[in-house]
């Protein structure tokens, strides 16, 4: 091996190589009338080894990746579930994925989008729908949007929302995108909203109303819910519901039920879309029948002609994505909807809910529960009375020894040291035993060798980095 090579590259020999692909047969006269003399290169800088090398490199290193096709993935909030594979199959379907929507025939990818709208709609009871957002964010702003957007059409302005503690991250800050101040609201000793807090907070007459996730963040389903939605529409305000945690909830209860006004969903968390790995996503936005001239065009609507684009409503807020958003997404998620139908999908809540609490039940022999009640899809535990000062950090990198992913940590931030078990309802009660035995078994640790909790990970690639180097000084190449 050179010593260039061993600086740049750790794999490479110094043998010439004869399995490369050979060198182009092309005149250089002609070359350059292919390619730019300036981007033409006769070095370049790449690893000397053979085919039978790289290949194995890059299996090896997808063999260190981790996701839910490799094992429990029990991330809290982001429902990190089992799709069916059928979904990713038929969005593969050449009338799916091979058309284009400027194309002449689109009739039958028009009908999907409209079908699965009205199908959206049953689930939430929402009367309008846009598919156009590409993520639950993007439908927070969106939602958002139209909020204000029907209040200045009202000739009322109003420029701050009320967002509780135990909200989703993302909430605030497409608050602050879309032109709104921040009210927050503090969770009373069960995690739910404050009633006179917010009676308070509502006599306010610049709040044009409330974010909630129901349940929120801490697992808590609100038990006051049509009191709180109440307050907030006698007072003039709207409901914004984030749907983001809508798992439990399916076929069980919904969002207009609560009394909400506006609704987005991740369908990337709930429809049967790979989540994480930066995308793609997809955050249609429901709304009922007084805002949905302000829903963003074009808008799918059914005619004595059949469906037809309409795209001349001068109340909407405009078009906020290209076309009709991810449109791959949306193929995923009806299929899944269409293959559960009504009873799967309210099975799916059930199983989010009881896989959950079996965890919760379990695991709080051992570590503190902040919130001591039923909790629906997710659960929070923390670090506090842990023997020997082990911490919510240390907690997490020795599950990673196990050969599974660790739980979110320290969010939500109103517990201290909060560790966020979401187990989704795709778990088998084996796999939901694995992992008690782990967390039990690093308890016990904590007790009895608490330097290896401490020092872990021992089994992983990388070890422990140190978190404020890493955070002050990344290396981003080498």
């Amino acid at each position: 091996m050179t010593s260039n090579i061993k600086l740049i590259f750790e794999k490479g020999i110094e043998e010439e190589l004869y399995n490369y692909v050979p060198k182009m047969d092309i005149d250089s006269t002609d070359l350059n009338e292919i390619i730019p003399k300036s981007l033409q290169r006769n070095d370049i800088s790449i690893p000397n080894v053979p085919e039978i090398e790289i290949v194995r490199h890059f299996v090896n290193l997808s063999n260190k990746n981790y996701g839910v096709d490799t094992g429990i993935y029990p991330l809290g909030s982001c429902t990190m579930k089992y799709n069916p594979k059928i979904s990713e199959t038929i969005e593969r379907m050449p009338g799916y994925s091979q058309i284009h929507p400027l194309q002449d025939e689109n009739q039958g990818s028009i009908e999907v989008l409209h079908n699965i709208s009205k199908l959206l709609g049953e689930i939430t009871g929402m009367d309008g729908f846009t598919l156009q957002p590409a993520a639950g964010a993007h439908g927070e702003l969106v939602g958002l949007l139209i909020m204000k957007k029907y209040f200045e059409d009202k000739g009322i302005i109003k420029d701050k929302i009320i967002i509780p503690d135990s909200a989703h991250g993302t909430n605030p800050a497409s608050a602050r995108m879309a032109g709104f101040s921040i009210i927050e609201l503090k969770s009373n000793d069960q995690g739910e909203v404050p009633i006179d807090h917010l009676e308070y907070a509502m006599k306010d007459g610049d709040v044009a109303g409330i974010m909630l996730t129901n349940p929120n963040t801490l697992g808590v389903f609100d038990r006051q819910i049509k009191v709180i939605t109440k307050v907030v529409h006698d007072n003039g305000g709207l409901c914004y519901y984030d749907g983001a945690n809508l798992n439990p909830m399916l076929g069980i209860c919904r969002p207009r039920d609560m009394g909400f006004d506006i609704v987005h969903l991740n369908l990337h968390k709930t429809f049967a879309t790979p989540h994480g790995g930066g995308g793609p996503g997809s955050g249609p936005i429901g709304v009922i029948n007084d805002l949905s001239p302000y829903l963003p065009e074009p808008c799918i609507i059914s005619t004595e002609n059949g469906l037809v684009c309409r795209q001349s409503n001068n109340k909407s807020i405009g078009r906020i994505k290209a076309f009709w958003g991810n449109f791959g997404i949306i193929v995923r998620a009806y299929a899944y909807i269409l293959a559960l139908g009504s009873e799967g999908l309210k099975r799916v809540g059930q199983m989010a809910v009881l896989n959950a609490n079996y965890l919760r039940v379990l695991l709080k022999k051992k570590y503190f529960l902040p919130f001591n009640r039923i909790c629906q899809h997710e659960f929070i535990i923390s670090d506090r009375n842990m023997p020997n000062n082990v911490t919510t950090e240390d907690i997490a990198k020795r599950i990673l020894d196990f050969g599974i992913y660790a739980p979110t940590i320290y969010f939500p931030l109103v517990v201290q040291g909060a560790i966020m078990i979401e187990p989704t309802e795709t778990e088998s009660k084996v796999s939901l035993d694995y992992f008690v035995e782990i967390m039990e078994k690093i308890y016990n640790e904590a007790e009895s060798d608490p330097e290896k909790v401490r020092n872990s990970p021992h089994n992983t690639p990388i070890k422990r980095l140190d978190a404020v180097i890493a955070a002050r000084k990344p290396v981003l190449h080498d």
